[in-house]
């Protein structure tokens, strides 16, 4: 206190007053800062189910999807490798993946050991969401982005699907979310990563994703080496009706996975939601134009793959670009996903099983750059008035091209590491009997 408030005659009630009335001021400080940071019922409420669609694209969603697309005798083989991927991540994900993703460090590439086996997480712990002074509980949070740890591998599975064993599959994933889904995770998603620094925007898992598992699974598909009878075979899906009831299931899913990454209930989420209904849409019709022109028919197959490629395309867009500019992207992208799908992998001879390059890389670069194109306002995009198209389009490009390399170098040595240790493909015998019973002993389907 001053001189003069000692002065004067009622300063020593003035005193007692104020000590009498510190326990209340440190309460309404307390309240203060607790009205701060807001956990909000119908934001939690809305992640604890977009974790849950999240989860129903992996299973059932993407297992049916790829299990319909293979032969009959490999079904069961594909659903096992889809659970089991997810299964195995999810468990590293409490034990060190949350942590080098999300861990606290200011390194732009990794998040540290600062929560490993979730040191220091408890159900009064938040996290922060896109809203100033609104948080949701860590937990949820956790939980949400594990369901995207889990699927990226799981998407790779179907670039060797039908030939790979089954304990490599299992090993590289270990590794692989280690050393290269983490690491991309931070620095794309953390306040401190590196590509979030640069101003890349990924609203929902193009690079982190998509062109993430699209790489690794050409790496696969390069070095694992061609099925047996490749070419020549039948190879054609042994169910395109679970190949169908497998897209509609990411379909719905997508949300959780699009809508779900604005972490809030909020007008921003509503937009994530339309965007995703009308690129993927929009990817379907093209895709089904595009072989009717080339083809004289609209397949079933080329629909779902539309499907995909729309979703695919628009994740990282879709809480960014306006609706229109969704119908523009997904009309984009399944032209240049079905020339990769039916040219380029012919003309370079790759067995990519399951078109998971063809598609989810080629897919999640379109939707990528384009994200730094329909970001403009003049095009709907929620871009500000000193946005610069040339500028985030170079950005997202070098986040492209960082997340190729990274992927790329990473799951080449790594994939070399697995053949090591405990090999990467089925003996010849196994392959030509089917996984299901060679690695499973058990099948799909009884006659």
């Amino acid at each position: 206190m001053s001189d003069k408030f000692h002065s004067r005659p009622w300063a020593g009630a003035a005193a007692l007053a104020v000590a009498a009335l510190t326990p209340i001021a440190a309460f309404a400080q307390d309240a203060a800062e607790a009205a701060a940071s807001v956990v909000d019922k119908g934001d939690t409420a809305w992640m604890m189910v977009s974790t849950l669609l999240v989860l129903f694209m992996i299973i059932p969603g993407l297992a049916l999807f790829y299990g319909g697309l293979v032969r009959a005798k490999n079904m069961l083989s594909v659903l096992m490798q889809c659970t089991l991927v997810a299964s195995v991540v999810m468990i590293i994900w409490v034990l060190w993946g949350y942590s080098f993703a999300f861990g606290g460090s200011t390194s732009p590439y990794w998040g540290g050991i600062g929560k490993v086996f979730l040191s220091g997480v408890n159900m009064d712990s938040t996290v922060a969401t896109f809203t100033d002074g609104v948080v949701l509980p860590e937990y949820v949070f956790i939980c949400f982005q594990m369901t995207f740890a889990a699927i990226t591998p799981a998407l790779i599975v179907g670039a060797f699907a039908e030939r790979a064993k089954f304990t490599g599959v299992v090993l590289f994933t270990v590794l692989w979310v280690t050393f290269v889904y983490f690491p991309i995770a931070h620095m794309v998603w953390d306040g401190a990563g590196l590509i979030f620094n640069w101003g890349a925007i990924d609203f929902a898992g193009g690079t982190v994703v998509h062109i993430n598992a699209g790489i690794a699974g050409l790496v696969w598909a390069i070095l694992l080496g061609k099925r047996i009878g490749y070419g020549r075979d039948n190879m054609a899906p042994h169910s395109m009706t679970l190949t169908m009831v497998g897209a509609a299931m990411l379909w719905v899913g997508w949300f959780g996975f699009n809508a779900g990454s604005n972490l809030e209930a909020t007008a921003n989420a509503t937009l994530a939601m339309m965007n995703t209904f009308i690129a993927t849409a929009a990817a379907v019709v093209s895709w089904s134009i595009v072989e009717g022109m080339i083809r004289g028919k609209a397949s079933g197959l080329g629909a779902a793959s539309g499907m995909v490629a729309g979703l695919v395309a628009v994740t990282p867009a879709c809480g960014t670009s306006g609706p229109i500019g969704a119908l523009f992207l997904g009309l984009a992208v399944s032209p240049i996903c079905y020339f990769f799908v039916s040219t380029v992998k012919s003309r370079f001879g790759y067995d990519d099983s399951l078109d998971v390059f063809g598609v989810h890389g080629v897919g999640g670069i379109v939707g990528a750059v384009g994200t730094g194109i329909l970001l403009a306002p003049s095009l709907g995009g929620t871009g500000g008035e000193d946005f610069v198209m040339a500028s985030q389009v170079w950005i997202q490009i070098k986040a492209v091209l960082l997340t190729i390399v990274w992927s790329g170098i990473g799951s080449f040595v790594i994939l070399y590491i697995t053949k090591i240790i405990v090999g990467i493909r089925a003996a010849e015998e196994d392959e030509r009997e089917g996984l299901d019973l060679a690695s499973h002993g058990e099948s799909a389907y009884h006659s």
